[in-house]
């Protein structure tokens, strides 16, 4: 069988054995990381947490956080404050020209970006801490908190920065000695490891209740719908024609074939859906984790992920940082710089700054409905959820689970077709190579 020669392969290639060992390694560690509960927290008196975070916005934090949130695990708040420093320093390169200065300095400037974007996470931790902490003592049995007074907040506080920080570091560690796209990896995992219990909640509540199996059966092949569109989203791209002159050197002659610049329908991945969640969850971390219950008004519109403001808003900002990235990883006078730099052009459109303008054009009108396609899977769990569908098992109908799962899935096997090719083995695909995003702009963004 193909499968097995191909796991051989991998096994016969030191380098990509050693990555995915290490890789897999470093995932075993962040997952039983998610079961250590805070000091003097008793486990036994968490029900009640476990209950809260099974429904509301609170089930997507726990969900990000691979159910750390709801074990009072030392990894409670996850990877999401360094993903929200990420925005922010970002962010930063585009409006200060101190930022805009170290994006421009190398490895250096990259090195200084990422010391102020680890700081920032510190701080982002430091605020989103005592939220949880106070949240958690009204959701547990005062005898179940061991510690009490000024050294449980203090003690707790520094476990769940140290917590936050030291998932950060295996992220990275993944990234530079592993498989790649350490802090996406890490992301993708507490997804899945939400989706077996949620898959046979709602298997038990479907079979209890009308239309049984044949209800749930539906909703499976609604998922795998929803999938495979997720699939060619990623997928997609548009193909420009690319002329090459003839150059002749000596008594050889280069160029004068047309090839094709591929540019993706959604060149920025699932970074827009992971950003803008980042920011959906603000104002109940801001407002405290506590405050979901007894919500009103701003804070109570975007506590509930079903409501329209939820959504509306969830789905703008994903469109927006969908350009956002789309404009970082595309650059269109730099692909025009590089055509004419290498005797390539676009039929029909002058070199230099006319292909600049036809290139960006192009992407524009490509990006615009790839965001909006991308908006509306992402809020589909609303719809599912409204539809009856149970809170957990909902998050796999699209939204942010699903996105992500099948862009970090595809990304990892491309790495892995990619040693193999380079070593003249067979790649996991026979009909061709797999179409991952590409671009690496999941590793060197987050």
């Amino acid at each position: 069988m193909k499968f097995i020669e191909t796991l051989k392969n991998i096994y016969k290639i030191q380098e990509l054995r050693s990555r995915i060992l290490f890789t897999l390694g470093l995932i075993l560690i962040y997952r039983l990381g998610s079961f250590v509960v805070l000091p003097g927290i008793d486990p036994d008196g968490l029900e009640k947490l476990a209950a809260q975070a099974d429904s509301g916005l609170l089930s997507l934090i726990n969900m990000f956080s691979g159910g750390a949130f709801a074990n009072a695990s030392v990894f409670a708040l996850g990877i999401m404050p360094y993903i929200s420093a990420s925005i922010v320093v970002q962010l930063f390169g585009i409006a200060i020209p101190y930022f805009q200065r170290l994006q421009k300095e190398g490895e250096s400037g990259r090195k200084k970006i990422t010391q102020i974007t680890r700081l920032l996470t510190v701080l982002i931790c430091a605020a989103q801490a005592p939220s949880y902490l106070g949240n958690l003592k009204n959701m547990v049995p005062p005898e179940a908190i061991l510690v009490q007074g000024g050294l449980f907040w203090v003690s707790s506080i520094i476990v769940l920065i140290a917590g936050t920080m030291f998932v950060m570091w295996l992220g990275e560690r993944i990234t530079d000695k592993g498989l790649g796209n350490g802090i996406s990896l890490i992301i993708m995992i507490g997804i899945i490891a939400r989706f077996p219990s949620a898959l046979f909640q709602e298997f038990g509540v479907r079979i209890e209740g009308a239309g049984g199996l044949i209800v749930f059966l539906l909703e499976m092949l609604m998922l795998l719908v929803i999938i495979t569109l997720a699939i060619l989203l990623v997928q997609g791209t548009r193909r420009i024609p690319v002329q090459y002159a003839k150059r002749v050197v000596g008594n050889k002659q280069y160029g004068g074939v047309r090839q094709y610049l591929p540019l993706k329908v959604n060149a920025a991945g699932v970074m827009p859906i992971i950003f803008a969640q980042a920011l959906m969850f603000i104002p109940i971390t801001v407002a405290g984790f506590s405050a979901t219950g007894s919500a009103s008004g701003f804070l109570s519109a975007f506590a509930n992920y079903t409501g329209v403001w939820y959504n509306l808003v969830y789905a703008i900002l994903i469109i927006l940082f969908t350009y956002f990235y789309t404009a970082i990883t595309m650059n269109p006078q730099q692909i025009a710089e590089e055509l004419k730099r290498n005797g390539g052009f676009i039929p029909g459109i002058k070199p230099g700054k006319k292909t600049a303008e036809f290139i960006d054009n192009v992407i524009s009108r490509i990006t615009l409905p790839g965001s909006i396609f991308l908006a509306i899977v992402a809020i589909l769990p609303a719809f599912a959820t409204v539809a009856g569908v149970s809170n957990q098992f909902a998050q796999f109908f699209g939204g942010t689970s699903l996105l992500i799962m099948v862009g970090v899935i595809l990304d990892t096997l491309q790495q892995i077709e990619s040693h193999l090719l380079n070593r003249h083995y067979d790649g996991l695909m026979k009909t061709g190579r797999i179409k991952g995003r590409s671009s690496g702009m999941m590793a060197n963004a987050i």
